[in-house]
């Protein structure tokens, strides 16, 4: 799996979030320190500093490690990467929905969500469906709307090729791609849980695309996202659907 769980990165942030909130309440309000005074004179734009870093990274760019090989080539494990956490919209934890979506998700793109079945951890893989599209993998090939996909990002390390009544990693489909949602899967193929084996991604779980890797320095570059055109939809008239199995 490729996820991206909450590390000591994340922690650090918080703690020092709550210090410094903390002593901001008692230079200010509680001992009523002057604003000459050197200890309220450095808590004060540490403390403006960590609101303005807080607003940024809650709403427009977060980091995240890497952990695992389920994108390779494209991360790898130890990779530290920014993201747009705007580009697709503002989750709101009350209405558990996305608001201000500026765009949607297309085919090729990076992007990072959480898992929806354990919602509490992040994922990173790139988006091969979208809301109508029929998805199919057969030997290997990714198939959208009937179209062969030619991938260039996709990485095979076995190149065994496993009947779909073992595993539905080579051979997989057909399903259609519900409204809302988005079908999800790693360039890593043959060891990637995703979408395939979990189900459809509903947009509300979208929480980034991916940007730069800026660490480590020999590894810095912007992440590419691919384009893949397969807008003509196929009538689904006749396709029995198979759901992904939970």
């Amino acid at each position: 799996m490729h996820k991206m769980p909450v590390d000591w990165v994340e922690i650090t942030f918080w703690s020092l979030f709550f210090l410094l909130t903390v002593g901001e309440i008692l230079v200010a309000y509680v001992y009523k320190l002057p604003k000459t005074n050197v200890v309220r004179d450095w808590i004060e734009p540490a403390f403006e500093a960590i609101i303005i870093a807080t607003i940024i990274r809650t709403l427009f760019i977060q980091a995240f490690r890497i952990p695992s090989s389920s994108m390779e080539d494209t991360l790898l494990i130890g990779d530290q990467i920014m993201a747009n956490k705007f580009i697709y919209g503002t989750h709101i934890p009350i209405k558990d929905k996305l608001y201000l979506r500026f765009t949607q998700p297309k085919r090729g793109e990076v992007f990072i969500f959480r898992y929806p079945e354990e919602p509490r951890v992040m994922f990173i893989k790139r988006c091969i469906g979208l809301p109508g599209d029929k998805i199919e993998v057969k030997n290997k090939v990714l198939f959208i709307n009937d179209k062969k996909v030619e991938e260039a990002y996709v990485y095979h390390k076995d190149m065994r090729v496993l009947p779909n009544y073992i595993t539905v990693r080579d051979n997989f489909g057909p399903v259609i791609v519900p409204a809302d949602n988005y079908f999800a899967m790693g360039d890593n193929r043959d060891n990637s849980a995703d979408s395939r084996f979990w189900g459809f991604l509903p947009s509300k779980f979208l929480r980034g695309k991916a940007w730069i890797v800026y660490w480590p320095p020999d590894r810095w570059k912007v992440i590419k996202h691919f384009n893949i055109n397969a807008d003509a939809k196929t009538n689904t008239t006749n396709i029995a659907v198979a759901v992904p199995a939970k």
